[in-house]
């Protein structure tokens, strides 16, 4: 049997049309299950942005140029790495500041050890900072390190027999090591003989801490070396 031209170019047009119906069915179901997958793979609430699933770190700003780049506020939704910088070298500035803070909470007193203890009595003042000023606590917290860090420091030098002291400027690491272990300090102070809780003496700390006031254990103590630097220079 023999087929025209019209008759195998009609016939090719059917199952060329048939294909391309095919492909474009093909393309459909294609994009709508790539829909269907993008709709599901969703980013994990609290990953990267937000400290205890509450507070957003992308609009908190730092006043001191020096201590910004060291003030690390990443974190994976609780703040708690399981000391996986603890042997490493500069470690510490993988560490978010809240993390570390937290540790320097429960370095002595009742809260020795209790991680777990620590870090809701600073959640809870978080909360409460919160409520009193309207602001991202974080905020606060972050002006506090600020006004506590110290510019400068004193080393002795030996000349002989005879050592003196001399002024020396702290490093940015430095600086942040130390605010934050006075506001810890400052903190723990606060309860010693007394009936408040750590979470009223973390908010104490931190509102006067970063507002720059000199009642602050941590700012009272960054005059007080910024003072004895200036008259070892």
């Amino acid at each position: 049997m023999k087929w025209s031209v019209v008759e195998k170019r009609n016939q090719f047009d059917e199952v060329f049309s048939m294909s391309e119906s095919e492909t474009v069915v093909e393309e459909e179901v294609v994009e709508e299950v790539e829909e269907v997958v993008i709709e599901e793979v969703r980013p994990i609430a609290g990953i990267g942005t937000l400290v205890f699933g509450k507070w957003d770190v992308s609009a908190i700003t730092c006043k001191d140029p020096g201590l910004a780049p060291y003030i690390n506020l990443t974190t994976v939704g609780v703040p708690h790495s399981g000391g996986r910088h603890a042997n490493a070298w500069f470690g510490k500035a993988k560490l978010s500041v809240v993390e570390r803070y937290i540790n320097k909470l429960m370095r002595s007193g009742p809260y020795t050890g209790k991680k777990q203890g620590a870090m809701k009595a600073f959640e809870a003042a978080l909360d409460a900072i919160a409520e009193k000023s309207g602001e991202n606590p974080l905020q606060v917290f972050v002006n506090a390190i600020c006004n506590g860090a110290p510019m400068e420091e004193i080393t002795r030098i030996k000349f002989g027999a005879v050592s003196q002291p001399k002024a020396v400027d702290a490093s940015p690491s430095r600086r942040l090591d130390v605010a934050l272990r006075n506001l810890a300090i400052g903190a723990h102070q606060g309860t010693h003989k007394s009936k408040r809780t750590l979470t009223n003496c973390i908010i104490n700390e931190l509102s006067k801490a970063g507002s720059g006031d000199a009642t602050s254990y941590a700012v009272a103590k960054k005059e007080e070396l910024e003072r004895i630097a200036s008259s070892a220079r």
